[in-house]
């Protein structure tokens, strides 16, 4: 059977742009990617959208530690600092586990720590159980 971090294999997008999962446990998912030339903007920083998706793998391996199909209904994010070249870290901890509507936190940060985005979202948790084990 394959772990639920093969699983995000899958992620099609996510791998694109070399977003990576480090870590996956019940309620908690922590990814990373390594902002280079080809993640930026017109002024020299990390484009939103990559920190956006870092962010959001993050929270899928949240969500989906229980090992049931859970997808995004919504999601914000808010930037505080730019990102620029070097890693970025996004850690999501699951603040509500509803059956049903999922709602976890993801804090982004550079390699020193300093916080570069606050991401929030709910889940929409279906019924199809996923074929993986942490």
């Amino acid at each position: 059977m394959p772990t639920l971090k093969e699983y995000f294999k899958n992620d099609h997008f996510a791998e694109l742009i070399g977003a990576e999962l480090l870590e996956i446990r019940p309620g908690y998912g922590k990814a990373r990617l390594l902002v280079s030339q080809k993640h930026l903007n017109g002024v020299g920083t990390c484009q939103g959208g990559a920190i956006f998706t870092v962010a959001d793998l993050a929270f899928a391996a949240a969500v989906n530690s229980h090992l049931t199909v859970t997808v995004s209904i919504s999601a914000t994010i808010t930037y505080v600092r730019a990102a620029h070249e070097g890693y970025i870290y996004a850690e999501a901890v699951e603040k509500v586990d509803h059956y049903k509507l999922p709602y976890a936190e993801v804090t982004v940060t550079d390699e020193e720590g300093a916080v570069l985005a606050i991401f929030t979202a709910t889940g929409y948790r279906k019924k199809q159980q996923l074929d993986a084990e942490i």
